[in-house]
């Protein structure tokens, strides 16, 4: 299997690389532009193997990306580059339409060229896989769960860049016939997470003892989904979904925010103990504008169709992600100081 997957470098699409290339032998080609939340030694564990091979390019470039078409020549493309920080999208939302948009449509018109020019078998195999979010559906009230067919509402500038994305990977299947699937999946989290998300941050924060910033009263709830489950679904599409399909991967972990950092500082205790609870650091701070009330997937068609199923809790995922970090500084410190030092992102001004 040869595949071109793009945005390898970041958080879920390093995952999918490192599963593809060490558990299942493919062969892949890593398409990443490097902007601030890619992170090359995400990949070390397989970067020096033949099987994998890396291209910086910008997915919004269409004569890059067909000419990484016809030199790779995959049977699939697993297409995960995205801008994906809500807050950053507040006070940034071009470059979320430019990439999340305009590279979508790049990287469709590059694939639909490519697949005009197979025949056979080839033809017959060849997928594209495009991984979106939950939050394109909107805010959930108190019950209820996100399912496929669930319509789009979406809140934020980066759910309306992915929610338009979406829409032009249906339109190219039934416009062009290009055998495209999409994924929607809940918060993921685990190892190699940039630290701007909220689990990499409260963990760090935590560690050093800084104030632990929760959303207005931390009653927002989201689904949490540890992110090898999450590649192993991504993968799970690619090879066994139905083309023009949509699959939603959840973990089926609802927990309110608050719920999420205490579980931080309790891990961390058990970890590190202290003289006292980590808990005593939690802050509370004005809420993000627009900030959704309740995430929660329905991923009972993925476990049906696709033989998907989570296999790691949030708790014990929670203690694995709190013991990576505190094992891999080496990984997290030059971002932390060089990049992203944990700053409140997302604030908008407002005047009289």
């Amino acid at each position: 299997m040869r595949a071109i997957i793009t945005g390898g470098c970041g958080f879920i699409g390093s995952a999918v690389c490192r599963h593809v290339v060490e558990d299942l032998g493919w062969s892949i080609l890593n398409v990443d532009k490097l902007t601030y939340a890619a992170n090359p030694e995400n990949l070390a564990s397989i970067e020096a193997r033949e099987a994998y091979r890396f291209l910086q390019a910008d997915i919004c470039d269409l004569p890059a990306m067909q000419a990484a078409f016809d030199d790779f020549r995959p049977d699939a493309v697993i297409h995960l580059a995205a801008e994906s920080h809500v807050d950053r999208s507040i006070t940034g939302s071009a470059e979320f339409v430019q990439t999340n948009v305009v590279g979508t449509h790049s990287l469709l018109e590059a694939a639909r060229g490519y697949f005009g020019e197979l025949a056979g078998p080839a033809r017959e195999a060849f997928r594209f896989v495009h991984v979106s979010t939950d939050e394109v559906y909107g805010s959930l009230g108190p019950t209820g769960l996100f399912t496929e067919t669930t319509a789009y509402d979406p809140r934020s500038p980066y759910s309306a860049s992915k929610a338009a994305s979406d829409h032009l990977v249906s339109a190219w299947f039934e416009t062009y016939g290009l055998p495209t699937l999409i994924t929607n999946c809940s918060n993921n989290y685990g190892p190699f997470h940039f630290p701007e998300k909220l689990i990499p941050l409260v963990i760090l924060n935590a560690m050093a003892g800084k104030p632990l910033p929760v959303y207005g009263d931390g009653s927002n709830v989201r689904d949490w989904l540890y992110v090898e489950d999450h590649a192993r679904g991504i993968v799970a599409a690619a090879l066994k979904g139905k083309p023009g399909e949509k699959y939603n991967f959840g973990g089926r972990a609802e927990r309110r925010n608050l719920e999420v950092v205490e579980g931080i500082c309790d891990a961390l205790d058990e970890a590190v103990p202290g003289d006292t609870s980590r808990r005593r650091l939690i802050t509370f701070v004005t809420d993000r504008p627009g900030h959704d009330k309740r995430y929660a997937i329905d991923c009972t068609k993925a476990e049906r169709e696709l033989g998907w199923t989570q296999t790691v809790s949030f708790e014990e995922g929670l203690r694995q992600t709190v013991r990576w970090y505190l094992d891999n500084e080496s990984w997290w410190r030059p971002l932390r100081d060089g990049v992203y030092a944990g700053d409140r992102l997302g604030l908008v001004a407002t005047g009289g």
